[in-house]
C-alpha cells in the first residue's frame, strides 16, 4: 500500500532533493491533506524541526486533528511524542531518538523507528553523518520495541530512480512482524505492487507532486480481480460502517470518484455511473480502502437524498435503524419540521433543550438497570437534537472520541464543582 508523505518547511508542502534542495513548493498542506486521506494514513515530515530551525507545530496539529496522520521530524524525546499522541497522532516517526531508552516507554504499535539509510549505512544529521551502522543491524536491534520502520534510502530520495527491491527485501526479512515503509525513489506502480508483494508499504512524495505517479494509480497498484470482467467488488457503507449495497468499480471510477470525491462506480451495463447524478441520491466519498487480499475496495460515504437503494430505501436490505436513522430524522426535521411541533420547539428554544438535557441526564442517573436503556435513549434523543441544532454528526463525535481513545495522558475524571 501507499504512504503519501507531506513534508512541511516554512508552512509550505515541499519536496527536497537529497534532503538539501527544494525541488518542489506545493503550497498549503491543507487541500493536500485532503485528498491524500481518501486513501488512508498521511506521513507528514516537520523539516523545519527535524533541520533544528524552526517549527510548524501549529499547521501539523491541525493536520493531526483532521486528517489520520503520522507524524515525524524533530521528535528528540517522550515528552513530544507523547504530545502528538495524545493530540491525535496515529503514530510517531522517531529517528535520532530511536533509543532503547526512549522507545520502551513508548507504545510499540504507535511507534515507527525512522533508519536514512546511504548504501546500506545508516546516516543522521540531516544525511550528513555516517554512524558506521548498518539498516540491518539496526532494525534487529529496535525491531522488538517499535511497530514500524521508515527506511529513507537517501541516495535515491526526490531523484524518482527507482527503489532497491532486493535491499527491501533484507530488510523486511530482518524486521519480521513489524511492518516496513520505504521511502526514496519509488516512481512506478509495478515498484508499489512490488512492495506490497514483499510485505512492505511506500511512502510517496515526490513522484506525486511531480505528476509522474497518479494518486489513484498509486493507491490501486496492488489490486487485484479474479473476475472476467477485471472489476472489483466494492462493499459501500456509510460514516458508521453499515452496509448500504455493493457496487462495482475499475481503475477510472475510481479515479473520477476521488477526483470528484463523490461516489462514482463502474456499472456493469452502463459505464460509468456517478451515484445520484438522476436520483438525487447523491454520495460524498469520505474514505477509499482495498481489502486485506487486494481483491475488493471498499467506500466509506455521507448518503444524502431517499437513500442507497433504488427502491428508495436507504439500503439494499430495507431502511437504517438506531442512531443513524434518529441523526438522519433530526436534520430533516432540522429542515422542515413545523412551527409549534415538538421538535421545532426544541431547535428553536436553547433554554427548554438544556432543561430537557438536565432533566434526562438526572433521570439516568437514579434509574436502575431496568430503567437504564429506557432513560438513556432519552439523553441520546436530546444530546442528538442539540448535536443537529448545532450542525454536529455523529461521525464528528465518533472522531473526537477515537482522537482521545489515541492520547496517552489521562485526566483524574473528577467531577466538576457544581455551579450555583
Amino acid at each position: 500500500m501507499i504512504v503519501p508523505s507531506i513534508d512541511i518547511m516554512d508552512g509550505q508542502a515541499v519536496q527536497l532533493v537529497g534532503g538539501k534542495k527544494k525541488a518542489i513548493e506545493a503550497g498549503d498542506p491543507v487541500p493536500i491533506a485532503e485528498r491524500f486521506s481518501l486513501v488512508g494514513e498521511i506521513a507528514v515530515i516537520d523539516l523545519d524541526a527535524a533541520l533544528g530551525r524552526g517549527s510548524n507545530e501549529g499547521i501539523i496539529r491541525d493536520l493531526v486533528r483532521r486528517f489520520p496522520c503520522r507524524v515525524g521530524g524533530g521528535i528528540r524525546d517522550v515528552d513530544s511524542a507523547v504530545r502528538w499522541l495524545d493530540d491525535g497522532a496515529r503514530k510517531v516517526i522517531i529517528g535520532t531518538a530511536a533509543a532503547p531508552e526512549v522507545l520502551s516507554r513508548l507504545p510499540p504499535e504507535r511507534v515507527i523507528a525512522a533508519l536514512d539509510a546511504r548504501h546500506g549505512e545508516v546516516v543522521v544529521e540531516g544525511w550528513r553523518k555516517g554512524t558506521g551502522r548498518g539498516v540491518i543491524e539496526r532494525v534487529a536491534e529496535l525491531k522488538d520495541l517499535v511497530g514500524g520502520f521508515l527506511v529513507t534510502f537517501v541516495e535515491r530520495e526526490g531523484r524518482m530512480e527507482g527503489i532497491d527491491l532486493d535491499e527491501v527485501a533484507r530488510i523486511v526479512d530482518a524486521a519480521g512482524s513489524v511492518r516496513v515503509t520505504a521511502a526514496g525513489g519509488v516512481t512506478t506502480t509495478d515498484e508499489i505492487a512490488a512492495l506490497d508483494g514483499l510485505g512492505a508499504d511506500a511512502q510517496v512524495g515526490m513522484a506525486i507532486y511531480s505528476g509522474k505517479l497518479d494518486l489513484v494509480d498509486a493507491f490501486l497498484a496492488p489490486a487485484r480481480s479474479d473476475r472476467p470482467d477485471g472489476l472489483w467488488p466494492t462493499v459501500v457503507v456509510d460514516e458508521q460502517g453499515r452496509a448500504l449495497g455493493l457496487a462495482y468499480s475499475d481503475a477510472g471510477s475510481v479515479r473520477e470518484a476521488v477526483r470528484t470525491r463523490r461516489g462514482a462506480y463502474r456499472s456493469r451495463t452502463r459505464g460509468l455511473w456517478i451515484k445520484g447524478e438522476t436520483s438525487g441520491a447523491t454520495q460524498d466519498l469520505l474514505r477509499v480502502d482495498l481489502d486485506c487480499d487486494r481483491d475488493a475496495l471498499r467506500f466509506t460515504v455521507r448518503q444524502n437524498g431517499p437513500g442507497f437503494c433504488h427502491t428508495d430505501t436507504w439500503t439494499c436490505w430495507g431502511e437504517d435503524r438506531g442512531l443513524s436513522r434518529l441523526e438522519r430524522v433530526l436534520h430533516e426535521r432540522l429542515a422542515a419540521a413545523p412551527g409549534g411541533s415538538y421538535t421545532r420547539r426544541l431547535l428553536d428554544e436553547p433554554d427548554l433543550l438544556r432543561s430537557k438535557l438536565l432533566e434526562e441526564a438526572a433521570e439516568l442517573a437514579e434509574a436502575g438497570p431496568e430503567g437504564v436503556a429506557h432513560e438513556a435513549a432519552d439523553v441520546v434523543y436530546f444530546t442528538m437534537t442539540a448535536m443537529a441544532r448545532a450542525g454536529v454528526r455523529l461521525e464528528d463525535v465518533e472522531a473526537e472520541l477515537d482522537r482521545r481513545s489515541l492520547g496517552l495522558t489521562r485526566r483524574p475524571g473528577d467531577a466538576k464543582p457544581e455551579r450555583g
